[in-house]
């Protein structure tokens, strides 16, 4: 006898599954290696190496057009933060991406400068 409730539960359990089986079983050791905003692109040369797995193969595809951030290879690819930094991971050991830590955002300029800057301006071009 079976019930409404039984396609839900196979449903839930496959997407439960499924990072699990993309990472086999993984966890990344260093954590703190990757940020969200760490950015990652194709490497210059990647090796030529066995064909990828197809999580894989769609993190290659996607980084191929320039640096993207963590976050959005994990928005891109619908996959968990975790399982992309872990595939990410992989990748750069093997040599197919590089990664680089994330733009530092500008430091504010002392209003001061600014007044002297804007003053020398107007002196020379009235």
């Amino acid at each position: 006898m079976t019930t409404d409730d039984e396609p839900e539960l196979v449903h839930e359990a496959a997407e439960l599954v499924r990072p699990y089986v993309i990472t086999n079983g993984r966890d990344l050791v260093d954590d703190s290696a990757f940020s969200l905003l760490t950015l990652v692109t194709v490497a210059q040369e990647p090796p030529r190496t066995k064909p990828l797995d197809p999580e894989k193969q769609r993190l290659l595809e996607l980084c191929a057009g320039g640096f993207l951030s963590i976050a959005e290879i994990a928005g891109h690819t619908g996959l968990p933060v975790g399982v992309v930094k872990i595939l990410v991971s992989d990748l750069t050991e093997e040599g197919h991406l590089y990664v680089r830590a994330p733009i530092p955002s500008a430091q504010l300029v002392e209003r001061q400068i600014l007044e002297e800057v804007l003053n020398g301006l107007q002196a020379r071009f009235g």
